[in-house]
């Protein structure tokens, strides 16, 4: 015999309400929110310094990369904290090997130039961090139809280790002239593991008052109405 529940017994209710912040950022916060994003710069190895980079500094910077959004709240990330010399080297190998494959991409004065730029500080930095995109074993809320959403939530906690990092004034640099393959056999990644950057943080000797690659004429910064449209393409 079918019968309907009455409104009062419905097991679907309404959840508690949650609490909100009371914080308010003021006007000369946001200013030097602002100052971190336009200052931040990719950190090649001939401006690191000698000067150490102690855990107290490190774990900050982690902590800002936990605190992220994820989709899901999945918090898929998996962070390879590196300061072994032979760990370093070793994949200081792997990028050799791939950024002379990349240069025959480019051609001439482009070829030329491409070989003047130090891509990465692998060796010099005093800390590496692998940071690996850990699939769910399930479903994961908000990801059913873009699985990709997980790697751009490890993306996320990537920019926020970039921001804490400059706002510490502490250089750090992503590296992805590699071959994921290789570098997990290195750090002994499993297999369901994805690569998603490798890092190279410490102290440097000062930053760029504009990203290199655009202060060497590689590429040039494209206009605000180029990249940013209304309603459609």
């Amino acid at each position: 015999m079918a019968f309907c529940l009455k409104p009062d017994t419905v097991s679907s209710q309404q959840p508690p309400p949650l609490p909100f912040s009371d914080k308010h950022f003021t006007r000369q916060e946001q200013k030097t929110l602002e100052d971190i994003m336009r200052l931040r710069r990719d950190v090649r190895g001939n401006r690191f310094t000698s000067q150490a980079l102690h855990d107290t500094e490190l774990n900050r910077i982690l902590d800002a990369a936990l605190l992220a959004p994820s989709v899901g709240f999945s918090q898929s990330w998996r962070f390879v904290v590196i300061r072994q010399a032979e760990t370093k080297q070793a994949i200081a190998d792997i990028f050799a090997t791939e950024n002379t494959a990349a240069q025959h991409q480019f051609e001439s004065e482009r070829a030329a130039k491409y070989r003047q730029l130090k891509l990465e500080g692998i060796t010099e930095a005093p800390v590496n961090i692998a940071v690996y995109y850990s699939p769910s074993e399930g479903p994961v809320l908000g990801q059913t139809s873009m699985k990709e959403v997980g790697e751009y939530s490890v993306v996320c906690a990537i920019q926020n280790m970039w921001l804490m990092a400059r706002a510490m004034n502490i250089g750090m640099g992503w590296v992805s002239i590699l071959d994921p393959a290789k570098v997990a056999d290195v750090l002994g990644a499993p297999t369901d593991q994805k690569l998603v950057a490798y890092l190279c943080l410490g102290y440097v000797d000062g930053f760029f008052t504009q990203p290199e690659l655009e202060q060497r004429g590689w590429e040039q910064r494209k206009c605000r109405e180029e990249q940013i449209l209304y309603e459609q393409f």
